[in-house]
């Protein structure tokens, strides 16, 4: 529940940020009544993220053996992929979002005005939705749906809290602090998944194990206790890894370190008045 609920908190907060940007925008160039427009394209959005989120979660229900382990393998890959992407996005990008949406309303009312308008609502929220959808389905699969649910429902429910205090000035959130945070937590989240998507090609026998069991760390903390559960679906908790889940873990991580640090040095320095 703890993941669905992080997740849906990062990606329901970014996507408020998004509305809120364009909203203000609006009202910037005194078109509040073009607001249902944007309010149209988000719910748009928003559904077709469900329907997505349900079609993966009843394909991957339906698939038994070797053919649910390849699955399952391919969703926890792609989902590290994408909350690795989302994390370097962030990080690179956020300086300029405001600035870039503004220009894209400003474009959209210029060339094709509502429907302009609701397309840049409707893909900017999409995105946070498909890849909220994609990321839950992979937490389901390493916990349950019925967690994964409640933890999601209640993180979009914070999400949305914080944006309207946000925008209605009634709370002040150190947003930079705030995504340096969950963007780490998320790193180490999606490390657990890449190790868990090793783990069952595995089984499967696409990837060699070469050591099956490196170490057992289950008297220390048992898998199938609340500790050990907590750690199985955040950080990708294994006690008894191969030694290519281990490298893989380790490896994911080097390999994110390096990308933020290089990432850091590329963006640039801010200019003195």
């Amino acid at each position: 529940m703890l993941a669905g609920l992080i997740l849906s908190v990062r990606e329901g907060l970014e996507a408020a940020l998004v509305i809120g940007i364009v909203l203000g925008s609006l009202r910037k160039l005194q078109r509040p009544d073009l607001s249902r427009v944007v309010w149209a394209g988000a719910l748009s959005a928003v559904i077709l993220s469900l329907v997505s989120a349900i079609l993966l979660t009843s394909l991957g229900a339906h698939l038994e053996g070797n053919a649910e382990a390849i699955f399952e393998g391919f969703t926890m890959v792609l989902a590290a992929g994408v909350l690795t992407w989302m994390v370097f996005w962030m990080h690179h990008q956020s300086r300029h979002i405001k600035g870039e949406l503004e220009a894209g309303v400003q474009r959209a009312m210029l060339q094709n005005g509502k429907r302009g308008l609701f397309f840049l609502s409707f893909v900017s929220v999409l995105r946070e939705g498909i890849e909220l959808a994609l990321l839950l389905t992979a937490v389901a699969l390493a916990s349950s749906d019925r967690q994964t649910l409640v933890g999601a429902a209640l993180g979009l429910g914070i999400a949305a809290l914080l944006g309207w205090s946000l925008f209605s000035a009634t709370t002040r959130l150190n947003l930079r602090r705030f995504f340096l945070i969950t963007g780490a937590l998320l790193i180490l989240f999606a490390a657990g998944l890449v190790v868990r998507g090793v783990h069952e090609f595995n089984e499967v026998g696409w990837i060699p194990p070469v050591i099956e069991h490196l170490w057992n760390t289950n008297s220390l903390v048992a898998e199938n206790s609340f500790l050990g559960q907590i750690c199985a679906t955040l950080l990708g908790y294994n006690s008894t890894p191969s030694l290519t889940e281990v490298l893989a873990y380790l490896g994911f991580l080097i390999a994110v370190g390096i990308g933020l640090r290089l990432n850091a040095l590329r963006a640039p320095a801010p200019q003195k008045a």
